[in-house]
């Protein structure tokens, strides 16, 4: 079973910056081969994918975020990165790292707030 560990989030005000981190473990877990992804819910929306980075580090980046966030991988410590900047309101909400397509289980997420 793969278990994801979320943190790094916080408050923060527009402008500013932070960086997720998230650790993945299990017995039949091999991060480095995974497709590993970050999500983000919203209230009264759907969990949306954010970033995601294959195992050759390529990355893919919803519209809303290009520019502003990095998503990058240290597969020696089965951890996965999310660089944010210039972060806005419509930047808030929980986020959560996975696969790609996601795992069965899901981690705790970590809440990132920008306040307006």
């Amino acid at each position: 079973q793969v278990q994801l560990v979320e943190s790094g989030g916080g408050l923060v005000q527009a402008g500013g910056s932070l960086r997720l981190s998230c650790v993945g473990s299990g017995s039949s877990f091999i991060f480095s081969l995974s497709t590993m992804a970050w999500y983000r819910q919203t209230p009264g929306k759907q969990r949306e994918l954010v970033a995601s980075i294959a195992r050759d580090g390529s990355t893919n980046y919803a519209d809303s975020v290009k520019g502003r966030f990095t998503v990058s991988r240290e597969n020696a410590k089965k951890t996965l990165y999310l660089q944010m900047n210039s972060l806005s309101p419509e930047d808030t909400g929980v986020y959560y790292c996975n696969g790609r397509p996601p795992f069965p289980t899901w981690g705790q997420g970590t809440q990132v707030t920008v306040p307006s």
